[in-house]
């Protein structure tokens, strides 16, 4: 059940993180003026990074939760690298692609531009480097007697003959 709901999670997040990397790149673009070096829009800029930033907190807590299925990294990874293949065999049919996807305009250069560039490819690795931590595919009912049975076992383990005197004994 946890990963059906990981796959579902992967699904949903794929867009999420594409489109709002996408958009952020292009409000922050559109917000500042890069030969007078000035933000001319305030607002759209501090909006912008704030979105970027939820993309990469997002992206954060996917790679380290252990709760976590590593389905839920797994399907944007693949999704991000297979975009990325695919405009290294076919820059010219990958970079028209979005124009076939909605919403079109700005958008549509946003995720060229972060395709081009390498971020996709970048984000596509980050999100697969979890998916080969063996404790992410376990459930975590197996991992919590293990534990406890190790912390039992030290707890009445007998004190060593040949280690220093103890006090009070």
């Amino acid at each position: 059940m946890r990963h059906a709901f990981g796959f579902v999670l992967g699904v949903l997040l794929t867009p999420a993180l594409v489109y709002g990397a996408a958009w952020g790149y292009v409000q922050a673009g559109q917000s500042f003026s890069g030969t007078g070096q000035e933000i001319t829009d305030r607002t759209r800029i501090y909006g912008a990074f704030a979105l970027l930033a939820a993309v990469g907190l997002v992206m954060g807590v996917i790679i380290v939760a252990r709760w976590a299925s590593p389905l839920v990294s797994l399907i944007p990874a693949l999704a991000l690298l297979g975009f990325s293949a695919y405009f290294l065999v076919d820059p010219e049919r990958a970079l028209s692609l979005p124009e076939e996807v909605p919403p079109a305009g700005d958008m549509d250069f946003g995720l060229r531009m972060l395709l081009g560039s390498g971020v996709f490819a970048m984000m596509g690795f980050a999100l697969l480097m979890p998916t080969w931590a063996p404790r992410r595919w376990s459930s975590r009912r197996e991992e919590e007697p293990a534990d406890v049975d190790f912390y039992s076992a030290m707890e009445r383990r007998p004190a060593s003959r040949t280690g220093p005197p103890r006090p009070g004994l």
